[in-house]
């Protein structure tokens, strides 16, 4: 009886030899996978990857009704009775007319600028630099105008802006339009305070600094999926090579800067990326990765970078220009006379 057990006992014990040869197998099947899945790429193998991304796509889709069916009723059922009143508002004639189409007029406001914002932060730096394209000029005709008619309130709403396709109604008007000048011209200063002139233009460049903070979160979430499933994230490996391919002063030293700033990732918390998202510079391209690489919570890494972009940093450059317009149009005013 003790010999058959003994014998059972063998028999269902793999041999030591079979679960290397297994766990080998398993080991190279990962690393085959982990080999496709980088060569995956628009380039190399479009319709596959079109293919894996539409599939990916209509499982998450799945998973967000399935979500939604199950346990997001009464969300649902709420969106329902806030979105139907509004339509019906919205087709139909009234004295509420006007109030909707202001509310129409302050939500394409905000989806411009937080758009915008979204833009010039996406893509790791490479995207539309949209304070130089739109916010930049939106301020400087601004303060030009205001200088040249000696008052600030040129706005007929706080979303008379640069919009798409659409213009703001101040930059064709007449100063006499507007009224007698309230800001008197000086031989020796600057007829409007740069803390007079902020106003103006705060809203829209607080709108434009949300959309840049908005525009860091798919690095972050994208770096924290790569960590969760063990890989590099491409932009670490690519800083990584390009330590082999500097080419002039600025770019060595702008990755070594960051290589820096990568090795010292332990001291990434609130107060270091308040910092980092405060002040303009090409480091904050790599904070997002980092964040999500090193495991920093979302939450910490979202509120420093929405107070540093869309409070400090956009203050900042609008200040920074503002002062710089009214310093070169005083010395124009000068030289002029």
């Amino acid at each position: 009886m003790g010999r058959r057990k003994v014998a059972a006992a063998a028999a269902a014990t793999p041999p030591r030899g079979s679960s290397k040869a297994g766990g080998g197998v398993i080991s190279e099947i990962r690393e085959k996978h982990k080999l496709e899945l980088e060569n995956l790429t628009l380039t190399k193998h479009p319709f596959r990857t079109l293919r894996f991304f539409m599939l990916a796509m209509l499982q998450y889709l799945k998973r967000l009704a399935t979500y939604i069916l199950s346990k997001g009723a009464l969300f649902v059922v709420l969106i329902v009775l806030v979105l139907a009143p509004g339509i019906l508002l919205a087709v139909t004639d009234g004295l509420h007319k006007k109030h909707v189409q202001e509310f129409l007029n302050y939500a394409r406001f905000v989806l411009w600028w937080v758009s915008l914002g979204v833009a010039s932060s996406i893509g790791l730096g490479s995207g539309l630099h949209t304070f130089v394209l739109y916010l930049g000029p939106h301020i400087a005709l601004f303060t030009i105008k205001a200088v040249q008619c000696g008052r600030i309130d040129l706005k007929t709403a706080p979303y008379d802006t640069i919009q798409l396709k659409q213009g703001p109604s101040w930059l064709d008007k007449k100063c006499s339009d507007f009224g007698p000048p309230v800001y008197q011209a000086s031989a020796h200063s600057v007829r409007i305070p740069v803390f007079e002139l902020l106003p103006q233009v705060q809203l829209e460049a607080v709108l434009w600094g949300i959309g840049t903070a908005l525009g860091e979160l798919p690095p972050y979430f994208i770096s924290r999926a790569a960590r969760l499933s063990g890989s590099e994230p491409e932009a670490v490996k690519e800083l990584d090579a390009a330590a082999s391919d500097e080419h002039g002063p600025i770019a060595s030293t702008l990755n070594r800067t960051k290589r820096w700033l990568l090795s010292h990732s332990q001291h990434l918390n609130f107060i270091t990326i308040l910092i980092l998202a405060s002040v303009p510079n090409p480091l904050f391209d790599l904070a997002g990765i980092m964040c999500g690489q090193f495991g920093i919570p979302f939450w910490e890494f979202f509120f420093a970078t929405l107070i540093g972009k869309a409070i400090i940093k956009t203050h900042i450059q609008v200040c920074c220009l503002s002062n710089l317009l009214l310093m070169l149009i005083f010395i124009c005013f000068v030289t002029l006379g």
